[in-house]
């Protein structure tokens, strides 16, 4: 595994960074420790609203023994003015050592990056950019069910375009050999998904799919006039996983959804805790890759050796 003081988009992980993250997310499932050789600060900047991937976070950071110190953006000094750079300036001078930030801005991280700060960074969402911890996450789901990626069938399945676990997830399948496809509405399905696969109705793909993989549909981002003509049961019927498509199902395959659910939309309520669901997993998972992650960066910073992080 190539050690980086960043982690911010899938675009960094060749094949084989991805198995390593894999290996040693399962090794610390599997009760794997490592020691920091001095105390060492973490401190979590969400500027959109997160439980799982906050909590995971923060219980990761925990794990390897970092202090975590608390950051509320709605008292920061950022509403008085104060750049995200100059934000991590001053708390880096101060002694932290890594920063976890999710943003609504796509990118927001590229200036962080090019200012060679000390402190590292881990991007837990931009915008309708990266996710670059869920996509991690859920190769670790897949792997853990089926043992490889290559010739899997998987289906990204609702709000498309304003997903960033849509974006991160398609790049890493297609690189690890999987053949995704894409369903929900056409209007969401845009270039960007085109040249990694191909759009069906989910009629066509449940059952056909190794994976289901359903995502929310992103209220906050629509326009005003398209979210007050939303129609939820509307919705369930032509692009939802009802029961009645999830029985057409192939007895292998599994559902996945990177939460929160809007249960009865995407995905009827009953199927969240189906036998078949590794919804829940997932977010078990979600801690274990992102203690991987931070152990990486750690590394870089000096406070962990890379031989502790040999599975």
């Amino acid at each position: 595994m190539k050690i980086s003081n960043n982690l911010v988009s899938v675009d960094q992980f060749n094949n084989q960074d991805v198995m390593a993250f894999i290996k040693l997310a399962q090794a610390f499932k599997n009760g794997k420790t490592v020691q920091l050789n001095k105390q060492a600060f973490a401190m979590n900047l969400f500027f959109e609203h997160s439980t799982r991937t906050h909590t995971s976070f923060e219980v990761a950071e925990r794990r390897l023994g970092l202090d975590v110190i608390p950051f509320d953006p709605t008292t920061s000094s950022v509403t008085k003015g104060e750049s995200l750079l100059d934000t991590l300036k001053t708390v880096q001078a101060i002694g932290v050592n890594l920063a976890v930030i999710r943003h609504p801005h796509d990118q927001y991280y590229l200036p962080l990056v090019d200012a060679n700060l000390s402190l590292s960074l881990i991007n837990a969402g931009d915008g309708s950019g990266q996710h670059p911890s869920q996509s991690l996450l859920d190769m670790l789901t897949i792997y853990e069910e089926f043992g490889h990626f290559d010739g899997l069938k998987i289906a990204i399945v609702g709000d498309l375009a304003h997903s960033r676990v849509a974006r991160s997830n398609m790049e890493l399948l297609t690189q690890l050999g999987a053949q995704v496809y894409f369903g929900g509405p056409e209007e969401w399905y845009n270039s960007d998904f085109a040249q990694y696969g191909e759009h069906r109705s989910i009629d066509d793909l449940v059952g056909e799919m190794d994976v289901m993989m359903l995502l929310r549909v992103q209220h906050e981002r629509l326009a005003q006039a398209s979210d007050q003509q939303f129609d939820t049961a509307a919705y369930h019927q032509q692009y939802g996983l009802t029961e009645e498509r999830a029985a057409k199902m192939p007895k292998h395959a599994i559902i996945m959804h990177p939460a929160p659910v809007n249960r009865g939309v995407e995905l009827a309520s009953d199927l969240v805790e189906a036998p078949q669901s590794r919804i829940f997993q997932q977010m078990t998972n979600g801690v274990y890759i992102r203690m991987a992650m931070i152990a990486n960066v750690l590394v870089h910073q000096g406070l962990l050796t890379a031989e502790q992080l040999e599975a």
